[in-house]
């Protein structure tokens, strides 16, 4: 029996003090969205952190706006803005107003939406992002998904319902001993290979061609050198490291006449369909299984969002749908989000994307995808066009890959320190082929030409530097 006390802790109740609380943080929140973002915010050290927060968490708490100007003038500026318009490292991010702030609706609702009978409207909601996305891709009308955390969620769920099916379909689930290979190839993004760590399955690695791309023959040398059989293939659609699209037409016909699942991780680069000048790229993904996509990528979204879209999703039900006592009433008839990939509690974390979609239009978006594959093809052309650098291959979405002529391990990791700790650029190493160079990656509409020019201005600029000033160990 529930005693008074226990009624009366005061976390729950709504009084006057409250409401202050949320006039604030609403406030604030209004605020972040409309100030542009402090490029010179970055991690701090961890034991000046943890010195900061050391007192915070105690029997009588700090007060609701003490801890939100700790979280507004330390915390938060000891993380990095990636929604930066200058952001061009990894893959950064570029949420939309309207996205953002339904974030909070979202959170603010308390919907649980593993379950149709739970989350009806929101699901349907999402559903209806899902179809945008399924319908992009040519996916067929019975086709469909799920909202996940992340790539990495995505790419494991989707390996997960592969290998069920190829098990169903060989041998029975229960009965089926044989080692679940999957091939995948060195440019594939890290989380197919740790996904594999997580299902104990083993990795043909297939040789990429000049663009870092897989092809059909590539994929059957290799599975023919291997001499196992195979039950997935996971092809890339925007390559985390060059932006490349793998030959998946050509990849999907080889695979679909021996049951061989194939998985498009498209967590990046799938958005590119959106654009009219990319989207020849990805010429046969409607002959895929399944593929999953960033929405708080490249398609402006908060973070976390991933869409996992299977072309038949029953089959992920079989792979993926939880039992027990206390899931007995689940309607199975229904939609339920549970069934399609390995979670059981989520969020709506779609509902975002549906809110931003369903706010500026399907147009709006395609716009703004064609904007930055259009700002990226003409930074591409002026690298070339410019005796001091070598672009090292020809972009296929938004990111590029540039060297700089005369320029060592020493000089590309001071002047990438230094041009982030002033706030100016934040563009971090990589390699391609074994070569150190400078990668760009634009999803902001906001990113202009002229500014990515101004970037090359300052490379050329650039002095030497000396051993004794650089982050980085010399070579």
């Amino acid at each position: 029996m529930m005693t008074e006390g226990a009624r009366n802790t005061g976390m729950h109740d709504w009084d006057a003090g409250t409401d202050l609380l949320a006039q604030s943080i609403v406030g604030y929140a209004v605020e972040r969205l409309k100030t542009p973002k402090d490029p010179l915010w970055g991690a701090h050290p961890a034991e000046e952190l943890a010195q900061i927060l050391a007192s915070t968490i105690r029997p009588e708490g700090i007060g609701g706006h003490e801890a939100l100007r700790l979280f507004r003038d330390v915390l938060l500026p000891s993380c990095r803005s990636m929604d930066d318009p200058l952001n061009l490292a990894y893959v950064p991010t570029a949420p939309t107003p309207a996205a953002t702030m339904f974030d909070l609706v979202v959170s603010a609702s308390s919907i649980f939406a593993g379950v149709w009978d739970a989350g009806a409207g929101a699901i349907a909601a999402e559903n209806r992002a899902i179809r945008w996305l399924a319908d992009l891709a040519g996916y067929p009308a019975n086709a469909g998904g799920v909202f996940v955390s992340g790539g990495s969620a995505a790419n494991l769920s989707a390996l997960v319902t592969a290998r069920h099916t190829w098990r169903a379909r060989r041998d029975g689930p229960e009965t089926n001993t044989a080692r679940a290979v999957v091939a995948v190839t060195t440019e594939v993004h890290a989380s197919v290979r740790s996904a594999a760590n997580v299902m104990d399955i083993d990795v043909i690695t297939v040789d990429v061609d000049e663009r870092g791309r897989m092809t059909r023959a590539a994929l059957e040398s290799a599975v023919e050198r291997d001499g196992r059989e195979v039950f997935a293939v996971v092809v890339s659609a925007g390559t985390t490291n060059a932006g490349m699209v793998d030959d998946l037409r050509e990849i999907a016909e080889w695979c679909r006449p021996k049951n061989i699942w194939v998985h498009v991780d498209g967590a990046y680069g799938i958005a590119g369909l959106c654009s009219k000048t990319a989207h020849h790229h990805f010429d046969g993904i409607e002959l895929t299984d399944s593929f999953g996509v960033d929405p708080h990528k490249w398609l402006f979204a908060p973070y976390d969002c991933a869409a996992l879209v299977y072309r038949d999703p029953k089959v992920a039900a079989a792979a993926h749908a939880q039992h027990g006592d206390y899931l007995d009433e689940i309607d199975r008839r229904q939609w339920n989000p549970s069934d399609y990939a390995y979670h059981l509690s989520r969020r709506a974390r779609g509902l975002p994307l549906w809110f931003s979609l369903a706010t500026y239009g399907t147009d709006a978006y395609a716009r703004a995808v064609e904007t930055t594959v259009e700002v990226s093809y003409a930074f591409a052309d002026e690298v070339a066009r410019r005796p001091s650098f070598i672009l090292l291959v020809e972009p296929m979405l938004s990111v590029v890959l540039f060297s700089v002529v005369g320029w060592t391990k020493l000089d590309y990791g001071t002047w990438s320190a230094t041009r982030a700790k002033e706030g100016f650029v934040l563009i971090v190493p990589t390699t391609w082929k074994g070569e150190l160079c400078l990668r760009v990656c634009v999803i902001n509409p906001k990113t202009t030409f002229t500014q990515l020019a101004s970037i090359l201005d300052d490379v050329e600029r650039w002095p030497l530097t000396s051993a004794s000033s650089s982050p980085w160990p010399s070579s």
